[in-house]
């Protein structure tokens, strides 16, 4: 196991919750953006990225003495992984901030974690032989109620192209599960590097990606206060990107990757409050109780996993007739 990955399956929890409620706040802010900046997604999406790099190679230059490389991972092999986390980074926030301009910051939300962790809970099963269980699977469907009620019963927003921005999310969601898998599987089988080597590399690679569509839609902001443009790309880069998909890939190291995209839910109820308290959004009755559905579900599937994860420990000490089930994280 990777030593830099977190020592417990309850303190990679509270580092995917840490990095939803980050990412949360990630949408309200380039919503923000498109309204003031006259910036585009694929703009916002680069500079998030650009920031996101600089801000984990200053803190990768600091740590770098006291970090040691993993021996077991192949130089080869830690680059291909890199390469392809950038360029499913690329495409997941890409698409996501793509969705948030076309369909609305709760369209996008709901379509793209939605559609996760039915996509990740497949993936898991049939490349890792991960399984979740009945109560799990029922805990997962709860938890997508909850979402269906939390932007169902929220308020209507204007949207440019629904249709486009549906197809965009979709696209995100497929980025964004493709990431979860890849880093799961090499976090688990300790082969992944650092979280924030991890990061770093794979924000550099996207902004590569990125750069050429960037300069054809626009790089620079053509309105709004410089100051404040420049302070929100910089939270971009430091809360829902640096900070965020550190703590992510750290905790995808003990935590199933299912479970992960669940807890992951715990964005667009962060991306709700702000709406409510920020945005002069009302919450409905509706979109209340969704809430609360889908927070239970987040705390239910999180005390399972650390369950599981006590009796899977616990069986290597117990008695020789019981084998070991294959391995589920």
């Amino acid at each position: 196991m990777n030593t830099n990955a977190p020592s417990s399956v309850g303190r990679g929890i509270f580092y995917i919750c840490v990095a939803a409620v980050a990412w949360g706040t990630g949408g309200a802010a380039a919503a923000v953006l498109y309204d003031t900046s006259g910036m585009g997604p694929v703009a916002v999406s680069f500079w998030r990225f650009a920031g996101g790099v600089l801000l984990l190679a200053a803190g990768h230059l600091v740590v770098r003495r006291r970090t040691a490389a993993p021996a077991s991972a192949p130089a080869r092999g830690r680059w291909r992984h890199v390469v392809t986390t950038g360029v499913g980074l690329a495409v997941y926030q890409t698409a996501y901030f793509a969705a948030v301009g076309y369909a609305g910051l709760a369209v996008a939300t709901v379509v793209t974690l939605g559609s996760g962790p039915i996509l990740i809970a497949l993936g898991s099963r049939v490349l890792m032989g991960e399984r979740i269980g009945r109560a799990g699977a029922v805990t997962v469907t709860l938890a997508l109620v909850g979402l269906v009620l939390l932007v169902g019963g929220g308020s209507a927003s204007r949207a440019s192209a629904p249709a486009l921005g549906l197809a965009c999310a979709l696209l995100s969601a497929c980025g964004y599960a493709g990431v979860t898998l890849l880093n799961r599987k090499m976090g688990r089988d300790g082969t992944s590097g650092s979280p924030q080597a991890t990061a770093l590399g794979g924000f550099a690679v996207g902004m590569v990606c990125l750069l050429p569509l960037a300069l054809l839609e626009g790089l620079l902001p053509t309105s709004g206060d410089a100051g404040q443009v420049l302070g929100l790309v910089a939270y971009l880069g430091f809360a829902p990107t640096a900070l965020a998909y550190s703590l992510f890939f750290a905790g995808l190291a003990t935590v199933r990757a299912t479970t992960a995209s669940v807890i992951a839910l715990m964005e667009p109820v962060t991306a709700t409050v702000i709406a409510v308290l920020l945005l002069d959004e009302r919450l409905t009755v509706t979109a209340t109780v969704g809430s609360v559905v889908l927070l239970g579900a987040v705390v239910a599937l999180t005390l399972g996993e650390q369950r599981a994860n006590a009796a899977q420990q616990a069986t290597p000490t117990g008695t020789a007739q019981h084998p070991t089930p294959a391995r589920s994280g």
